[in-house]
């Protein structure tokens, strides 16, 4: 990427303070800035490094005001950080052209790709597969019978995909993510043997999904497990048969959902976080790290934490009183012994 400061400017309709003839070719963290990179500060923490840098030009938000003099150009507009995403989604992509099917690829005579998609080299399209338009199929990814990828997808290196799954448009799969695996399904026998129930359903994940590393997703017992539309899953994060997590959801790394439970929309969920099975969580509601979620939530927009999960308030309460216990033990047993002496008076 090499762009003069007023062309980018005017791709993000924004507003330019310096010298806009000046050309930037590549971006750099605000504290790490050198001649020709753009950075950008959305994050009141590292205003002190705009009065330093090197970067040629930073985005900034309409809103800001300098506190001291700035020698690097401004380009200013309504929101920084979004502005720098798109940036970097439209220059920084070095997956965007990839188009055609490698040699020693495996597609089936059956199966259908779209205009402009991306087959890599070993991987496996089985029968019935359909894939959309400027898809990106990498290395070594395995796609079972009939599963339906929409247009505009990312499916990285070792990606497994089950057969009868469902994967949307615009959607991001990282590498070692298995999807549609037979869920967590035994029946207890009289023996104390189990048996395994048949897994018959799908996993269906709706459009703009991202999905870290190794997670996985287990295909429903019967029905469907959902990932809904614009929800994004860290690395190493395990969802359970028939788990419908609702839209805009956010979870972080190591989170698990237990079978059958609902999220609801703009879920938020901190890293290790486990929730119990058959829940329902209403929409909004927050947990951070390593909270249990062990009951369902039928209130909206609420923080919880800690195991079990407790609303933010108590759980905090409840710390404090937890890291007094060792103050409280030696007050007790002070009394005792004064209660011991007076009786023994």
């Amino acid at each position: 990427m090499q762009i003069s400061i007023s062309e980018l400017a005017a791709l993000l309709n924004g507003v330019v303070e310096g010298d806009g003839s000046a050309l930037v070719n590549s971006v750099a963290k605000i504290e790490e800035g050198k001649t020709g990179a753009l950075s950008f500060l959305a994050n009141a923490k590292y205003e002190e490094y705009i009065y330093s840098t090197g970067s040629t030009a930073v985005l900034v938000n309409t809103s800001f005001v300098a506190t001291k003099p700035i020698s690097t150009t401004l380009i200013r507009v309504e929101d920084a950080y979004a502005a720098f995403t798109f940036l970097l989604e439209k220059f920084s992509n070095p997956t965007a052209e990839l188009k055609g099917i490698e040699p020693m690829s495996f597609v089936d005579e059956s199966a259908s790709l779209g205009e402009n998609s991306y087959v890599g080299a070993f991987a496996y399209i089985s029968k019935n597969v359909s894939v959309g338009e400027k898809t990106r199929i990498f290395p070594h990814v395995f796609l079972g019978a009939n599963v339906k990828v929409g247009k505009n997808c990312i499916i990285y290196s070792g990606v497994k995909i089950y057969h009868e799954c469902v994967i949307g448009d615009n959607c991001i799969i990282h590498s070692g993510t298995v999807i549609g695996a037979d869920g967590f399904g035994f029946a207890p026998l009289p023996d104390r043997s189990y048996k395994k129930i048949p897994q018959t359903g799908n996993v269906v994940i709706e459009d703009d999904v991202e999905i870290g590393s190794n997670c996985s997703i287990d295909r429903a017992t019967m029905g469907s497990t959902y990932i809904r539309k614009g929800t994004k899953l860290d690395n190493l994060i395990q969802v359970a048969h028939n788990v419908d997590i609702g839209e805009h959801g956010v979870l972080a790394g190591q989170a698990g959902v237990a079978g059958s439970t609902k999220l609801g929309k703009y879920i938020v969920v901190g890293g290790q976080v486990a929730i119990a099975g058959h829940l329902q969580i209403a929409d909004g509601n927050q947990f951070g790290g390593q909270a249990g979620v062990q009951a369902s939530i039928k209130d909206e927009n609420q923080k919880w934490f800690g195991t079990p999960a407790l609303p933010l308030r108590e759980s905090l309460r409840s710390s404090a009183i937890n890291r007094r216990l060792p103050e409280l033990l030696s007050r007790l047993e002070a009394l005792e012994k004064e209660i011991k002496n007076i009786k023994s008076e």
